[in-house]
């Protein structure tokens, strides 16, 4: 009888430990899952392997296979396609739409909520909700506004897009495929520091 208790014990013990085991493993996989969603990285003008990015898991466009520079999953290029540009739809079928909304002091004095202190309440709330993109409009509220930027959603003129790296600037990117009908990806970003000819670092965030 005894040792029949000890061993129910002990199996509850080893169910109730696998169950948070499992919690925890399936937390920290979404922890990991959200922050690949997101990141601040620097790309350098005149290395082969980090001049690109993928926004899909967060690492370097290129790769070094077989003797060869060979592409991996290249989102956003700096600097190669046009000198201290950042270019977006620039592999295979891509196609890219890249948007500069201005500085934070712009982006608050066009749309009008309220700033905090170090600024970035525009980029932090810029979102895409039922194919609009919206804004902060009254933070004490929490209500937004739609972007009066619309071009974020226009077919692209051209695969690629590139528009000039400006610090403090938060630009809006969309890339689709050109035979990949169900394929999209958008993303913010918040450039915070450019060496001209050199680097870029910025934050970005798929939306």
């Amino acid at each position: 009888m005894k040792t029949t208790l000890v061993s129910a014990v002990w199996a509850v013990t080893l169910t109730l430990s696998f169950l948070v085991f499992s919690l925890t493993l399936h937390a920290q996989n979404r922890d990991m899952t959200d922050h690949l969603k997101s990141g601040i990285v620097t790309l350098y003008a005149h290395d082969p392997l980090a001049r690109s990015l993928c926004f899909r898991d967060g690492g370097y466009g290129s790769v070094f296979q077989q003797y060869e520079v060979r592409n991996r999953c290249s989102d956003i290029n700096f600097h190669s396609y046009n000198a201290d540009g950042l270019t977006v739809g620039v592999e295979g079928a891509r196609q890219g739409v890249v948007i500069d909304l201005g500085s934070a002091d712009e982006l608050q004095k066009k749309y009008g909520y309220e700033e905090t202190v170090g600024k970035g309440q525009g980029y932090a709330s810029l979102r895409v909700s039922e194919g609009k993109v919206l804004i902060a409009q009254d933070r004490k509220a929490r209500t937004t506004q739609e972007l009066k930027e619309t071009d974020l959603f226009q077919k692209p003129s051209s695969a690629a897009q590139t528009a000039p790296v400006k610090v403090g600037h938060t630009y809006l990117m969309r890339i689709t495929d050109h035979y990949e009908k169900g394929f999209e990806v958008m993303v913010k970003l918040l450039v915070i520091a450019h060496t001209p000819s050199e680097a870029v670092t910025f934050r970005w965030q798929i939306l």
